[in-house]
């Protein structure tokens, strides 16, 4: 592999995750992101560890997520989080690229809800 062709596949790769010709705005794909990562990817992460942690009559409902925690522990909820986030992301950049306005909007949106939802269901049991 030559040097060239080390710098076109950086190239290609740094073209793939930004948002440089697609009819997309960075700054709103942040913000959705954002939003995503604090209710998903900081809410339900840390009430559920608080769950898993200090509840001994509340078991985790998700198949998964228990599978996880109980092969890895707490590293297995984060990984399993992480993966679902990854690979959202993913399809949004992907569709951003495409011009795919649905899969551009809803990975983020989605991901938001959910986050929302097992936050606030999270705090519910946590206070009892």
């Amino acid at each position: 592999m030559t040097a060239d062709a080390g710098d076109d596949t950086t190239a290609e790769s740094a073209r793939w995750l930004s948002l440089s010709d697609t009819p997309f705005d960075a700054v709103e794909f942040s913000r959705l992101w954002f939003v995503a990562t604090v209710t998903y990817g900081v809410g339900d992460i840390v009430t559920t560890l608080a769950l898993i942690g200090y509840s001994d009559t509340v078991n985790e409902a998700n198949a998964l997520i228990a599978a996880a925690v109980g092969g890895f522990g707490e590293a297995g909820l984060i990984a399993v989080k992480l993966v679902v986030f990854g690979v959202c992301l993913a399809i949004s950049l992907s569709s951003a690229r495409a011009g795919d306005r649905v899969g551009y909007y809803l990975p983020p949106v989605v991901l938001s809800f959910v986050g929302a939802f097992t936050t606030a269901l999270n705090l519910r049991l946590l206070i009892g």
